[in-house]
């Protein structure tokens, strides 16, 4: 049997072990008890959460702005009153990410928690790296909806042209020739899309399309010679008023979107009247932007969240695939930007795009 000095032999040789512990752990943690009073902290936790030894036996309350986490408190009082461990991924107020476990320290004799011990793990480039792999993988999904969507279009002349040239006369050559000019211009289309595609696949770094010094006009007459045959078949008259030019933005995306706005525009255009378009840019608080606006058939304000959703249609007789407005949404909001609708049914709507001003 132990005598009383080997007890307190033993538990000196126990707190010397667990101080040797608190020394030359690189974890930070906070030991607090059942009445939520800090009684030790590790080297580490001083450093990450600014403690000095004078915060050693004071109320977690009190020293709540040093961990920059404000429902800490709460998961405490979660942890005590359970008996069970808490994890979570937390971000504090400095914004860095933490894995954060709360430990209950339980009395094995009345099996009450009489505190917890709370550890931190920063996995802040963790959390970093998921959120670029999103990224990548959101912007796969774009590009693949692209290339389905903006190929559409001159595949359909192309389609077209051909079904007539099979049945045009031999002998006129005229129209043979416009016939020819039509394919011609659709299969060039076609290759100048997926050629633009690629390249933008060989120039991203690092999750991040490349982003250059945009001429807002070059861009708007890339897409109006794109849709030049549906521009003119549904004879749409389009005008523009641009008051910034210059874009920094990736040359695909901006094209994208221009092209979806400006065919959708068409596509669900009025029976009365002549169609127009209206584009226009401008500078507003930080942002560029760009609003297309038409007098079409307008869409009513229950299904203005709806229409950006994937493969969603306004109206199911009208042709099209439905990815148009998810596609411009995507790649404004994956660049921090926003897309507001004004539209009422019979009065058009009008599509503003905000994109951070470089």
């Amino acid at each position: 049997m132990l005598t009383k000095n080997d007890q307190i032999e033993n538990l000196q040789e126990l707190n010397d072990e667990l101080e040797n512990y608190f020394r030359n752990t690189i974890i930070p943690q906070l030991f607090v008890d059942a009445n939520l009073i800090l009684q030790k902290f590790t080297p580490p936790a001083m450093k990450q959460f600014k403690l000095s030894a004078a915060d050693s036996g004071k109320s977690i309350n009190d020293i709540i702005d040093n961990t920059r986490f404000p429902s800490i408190v709460d998961n405490i009082h979660q942890v005590i009153n359970s008996n069970e461990i808490l994890e979570k991924e937390i971000q504090t107020t400095d914004l860095r990410w933490y894995q954060m476990n709360i430990i209950p320290y339980v009395n094995m004799r009345t099996n009450k928690t009489n505190g917890v011990i709370i550890t931190f793990v920063e996995i802040t480039m963790r959390i970093k790296d998921l959120k670029e792999q999103e990224k990548l993988i959101a912007d796969h999904e774009i590009l693949l909806d692209t290339i389905s969507h903006d190929i559409k279009t001159p595949l359909t002349n192309l389609i077209l042209a051909i079904d007539l040239y099979k049945n045009a006369s031999k002998e006129d050559p005229a129209e043979s020739k416009m016939l020819f000019n039509i394919v011609d211009s659709a299969v060039r289309k076609m290759q100048h899309i997926i050629g633009d595609l690629t390249d933008a696949r060989k120039q991203e770094y690092k999750y991040k399309a490349e982003s250059e010094l945009l001429n807002f006009e070059h861009i708007l007459e890339d897409v109006r010679l794109t849709l030049n045959e549906t521009i003119r078949q549904s004879g749409t008259v389009i005008k523009s008023e641009i008051g910034i030019s210059e874009i920094t933005f990736s040359r695909r995306k901006l094209r994208s979107i221009i092209y979806n706005l400006v065919n959708n525009a068409i596509k669900f255009r009025s029976t009365e009247g002549k169609s127009e378009i209206f584009i226009k840019t401008e500078q507003e608080n930080g942002f560029i932007v760009i609003s297309v606006k038409d007098n079409g058939i307008g869409i009513d304000e229950a299904k203005q969240d709806t229409i950006f959703y994937k493969y969603f249609r306004v109206e199911n007789s009208i042709e099209g695939s439905g990815i148009g407005l998810y596609l411009v949404k995507e790649i404004v909001n994956n660049a921090g930007g926003k897309i507001v609708l004004a539209s009422e049914p019979g009065k058009g709507s009008e599509f503003k795009v905000y994109l951070k001003a470089e």
